[in-house]
């Protein structure tokens, strides 16, 4: 009877290992926004890492997380470091591609709770007296990441979080005094 038990046990570990193995490698969380704003002052709101805090929704999480700044405030080499409690966790992000109105491209590098490296992207697109803001993040699922992706839906939970962001981002930039 033991014996019988310890097989099915094999059995059922088996075929989870194959299952969490043959979920895909790498994922992609996108979100969208329009704003009642050109792209330049869309831009220049997530451009300049200065001011992330405003709209991140993790600021929200963590208000007392440390942060830190090197390199330029703005652009390509900004850098945006923060260490906070175990909803936040630890890591930095830096801009490694800036193009103005268009594309904002961040390396994102976590430290804890889990350690990887990301990339996210912001891109601005024009429409008529608007901007649609594109928020997206991609990476590789180790094995680890695609198990928890059996029991919890990742792209829902991350995507919540760039909604929230992207919400607060449109509040400040309509909100903003016109030029």
């Amino acid at each position: 009877m033991l014996k019988k038990i310890l097989v099915g046990l094999v059995v059922i570990l088996a075929a989870f290992v194959v299952i969490v193995a043959t979920r895909p490698d790498d994922f992609r969380v996108t979100r969208s926004a329009t704003i009642v704003a050109p792209p330049a002052a869309v831009f220049a709101q997530v451009n300049d890492l200065h001011k992330w805090q405003e709209f991140s929704p993790w600021a929200k999480i963590d208000p007392a997380a440390k942060v830190i700044f090197e390199g330029p405030p703005a652009g390509t080499g900004a850098v945006f470091g923060w260490s906070g409690n175990k909803d936040v966790g630890e890591g930095r992000m830096t801009i490694v591609e800036s193009r103005p109105h268009e594309l904002i491209r961040f390396k994102l590098d976590f430290v804890k709770p889990f350690e990887g490296t990301n990339i996210a992207e912001f891109t601005f697109k024009p429409e008529g007296a608007q901007t649609i803001v594109t928020w997206s993040m991609s990476g590789k699922n180790n094995f680890l990441f695609k198990a928890v992706g059996l029991f919890m839906n990742c792209d829902k939970m991350l995507g919540d979080q760039f909604e929230q962001g992207l919400a607060n981002l449109k509040t400040i930039v309509e909100s903003a005094p016109k030029p």
